[in-house]
């Protein structure tokens, strides 16, 4: 049974799920073709700092949504899935593609969707927020909720555990 720190030493790159995670989840309809998501900042400025660690960033999600297209872009993160319906092979997707084993992955999630690729990653994270099932499979629960700091949370605590934080700070 590895450690925490023992999972987070071989972490290169970050598989996450938006609605839930980088999202508190809400949803706002303004008309048929506007729907309107909230992105927290510090998640924004963490992903930008993994980044500057040689770290990558994939996104994925069930639903489609051109603005989730636009906070990729804005972020750097070339790697997104959306309409995943099963998340397990979009996963598996981006694996291959970026040419990663699972041990070097770390999955945030939220709810039952997550559930498989969180089984099969290195460091499988839930949001404090997350569903029972998502939270019983977790290796790490973060303290901030989906939408509000648990991204930012995560990449944190990774970079402290590799010995990278002090280079940001």
């Amino acid at each position: 049974m590895k450690t925490l720190r023992e999972r987070c030493s071989a972490i290169e790159m970050l598989l996450v799920d938006v609605d839930g995670v980088l999202t508190a989840g809400d949803i706002i309809y303004g008309s048929p073709e506007v729907e309107i998501k909230q992105f927290y900042v510090r998640d924004g400025s963490g992903l930008h700092l993994w980044h500057l660690a040689g770290k990558r960033t994939g996104l994925i999600t069930g639903r489609n949504s051109p603005v989730v297209q636009r906070r990729a872009a804005e972020l750097g993160i070339s790697l997104v899935v959306q309409g995943a319906s099963e998340k397990l092979p979009a996963y598996q997707d981006m694996l291959a593609q970026a040419g990663v084993g699972d041990e070097a992955i770390c999955y945030i999630g939220d709810d039952v969707p997550d559930v498989p690729p969180l089984r099969r990653c290195g460091l499988a994270v839930a949001v404090a927020d997350a569903c029972p099932e998502v939270r019983a499979v977790a290796h790490y629960i973060t303290q901030a909720p989906g939408g509000r700091g648990a991204v930012r949370e995560t990449i944190e605590w990774i970079l402290r555990c590799q010995g990278r934080w002090p280079e940001f700070v």
